[in-house]
C-alpha cells in the first residue's frame, strides 16, 4: 500500500538507541529541554495540595471560593499567552533564547509564590509561572527536533 508508512522493526529501535549511546550529548539535550513539559504538569498537580497550606496562610483566600479559582488557573490562563507569544519568539529570536526567556520567567515566577506576602503577589507569580510554562511547552519540542539527528528524532 503507498501511503502507509512501513512497520517499525527491532532492528530500527536497536539502531536509534545505539545512536543515542553514542551521542550522550543529544539525550542530555533533550532532556533538559524537556523539563518545561514537567514543570507544566508538576505546578499543575501541585497547586492543588498547595492550595491547603495558601488557604491557612491567607485568610482572605480561605473565605474566597473566586480566590482560590483564580490562583488555580490563572497559571493556566498565562500559559495560554505563553504559547502564542513563544511562537512569535521562537521565530524572532531562536529556539534557544526562548527556552531562556521561559526558564528565567519559572524562575521569576517561583520566587514571587514563594515569598508571597498576600494573596495578590500569588497570583503574579502564578501568571508568570504560567508564562513560562506556555513558551517551553511549544519552544521544547521544536528545539528537540530541530537539534537531533533526523534518524532519532521521534525517539526523543
Amino acid at each position: 500500500m503507498e501511503g502507509v508508512p512501513a512497520k517499525a522493526d527491532a532492528e530500527e529501535f536497536t539502531n536509534c538507541f545505539s545512536l543515542i549511546r553514542r551521542n550522550p550529548f543529544i539525550l542530555k539535550l533533550a532532556l533538559s529541554a524537556g523539563i518545561g513539559g514537567l514543570l507544566f504538569g508538576y505546578d499543575t498537580g501541585v497547586i492543588s495540595g498547595a492550595l491547603l497550606y495558601i488557604r491557612d496562610d491567607f485568610k482572605s483566600v480561605d473565605r474566597s471560593a473566586t480566590m482560590q479559582e483564580l490562583i488555580v488557573s490563572t497559571a493556566i490562563a498565562g500559559a495560554i499567552v505563553g504559547a502564542a507569544v513563544g511562537g512569535w519568539l521562537n521565530d524572532r529570536f531562536g529556539r534557544r533564547t526562548a527556552l531562556l526567556v521561559a526558564d528565567f520567567l519559572f524562575f521569576i515566577g517561583a520566587i514571587l509564590m514563594a515569598a508571597a506576602p498576600n494573596p495578590h503577589i500569588l497570583l503574579v507569580g502564578r501568571v508568570f509561572v504560567g508564562l513560562g510554562v506556555g513558551m517551553a511547552s511549544i519552544t521544547a519540542p521544536l528545539y528537540i527536533s530541530e537539534a537531533s539527528p533526523a534518524k532519532i528524532r521521534g525517539a526523543l
